[in-house]
């Protein structure tokens, strides 16, 4: 991986292509986001680039982190991401990735937390049918119906798709188009959707598949 950058999730529009078309787009604020700390090899085992994304309060982050945010000479920031660069030799501490390391019709992959949804039953879970409304089905018709038979095996087998908790979960969107960057507000336009609620964070990346 040679470009990635952290942003937030703002909400999603539509916007107009030459021939007349109407393309639906999320946007979404991506970085600045300064470079905290560098790791190599040598050291570390691996090469990698740790970035800060949302400016916070000195006095809401810990000692530790104050310490790595006034060695890189940055800001205070909320948000710190470790991003895997093939070339994280060629970055330096305070160096500013900002959105203008895509350009438009690049290819990438959106990585976020989906919305959380609480406890829910199979039907909304898992996508099942419900039960049938007639012939003495009932009275509930939307719970999940046989555990399997009795005599053999006389248990449930694992991963029979039950009710839980449903959301929250890591979700990657793969092979969407960068259809505008704004420099200016630091604003990547991309086509589709992207995991996650309005204001949540998501990592934006070159396509591993395109």
């Amino acid at each position: 991986m040679k470009k990635a950058i952290v942003g937030k999730k703002l909400g999603m529009t539509q916007v107009f292509t030459p021939e007349g078309l109407v393309v639906p787009v999320t946007v979404v604020e991506a970085g600045p986001c300064p470079v905290v700390q560098i790791k190599n090899v040598e050291k570390d085992g691996y090469k990698a680039v740790v970035v800060a994304f949302q400016k916070q309060k000195a006095s809401r982050v810990s000692k530790p982190s104050a310490g790595a945010f006034k060695k890189a000479g940055v800001e205070t920031f909320r948000l710190v991401k470790e991003l895997k660069f093939e070339n994280a030799e060629e970055y330096q501490l305070g160096q500013e990735i900002k959105c203008d390391i895509f350009a438009e019709g690049d290819k990438v992959d959106v990585t976020g937390t989906t919305r959380g949804r609480g406890f829910t039953g199979v039907i909304q879970r898992w996508n099942q049918h419900r039960l049938k409304m007639t012939h003495g089905t009932g009275p509930v018709h939307r719970e999940v119906g046989s555990m399997g038979a009795n005599s053999t095996p006389s248990r449930v087998f694992k991963n029979k798709h039950m009710p839980g908790h449903y959301g929250v979960e890591r979700v990657t969107m793969q092979n969407l188009e960068i259809v505008k960057v704004d420099t200016d507000r630091n604003i990547l336009l991309v086509k589709g959707c992207v995991p996650g609620p309005k204001g949540s964070v998501v990592t934006i990346r070159e396509s591993k598949k395109a």
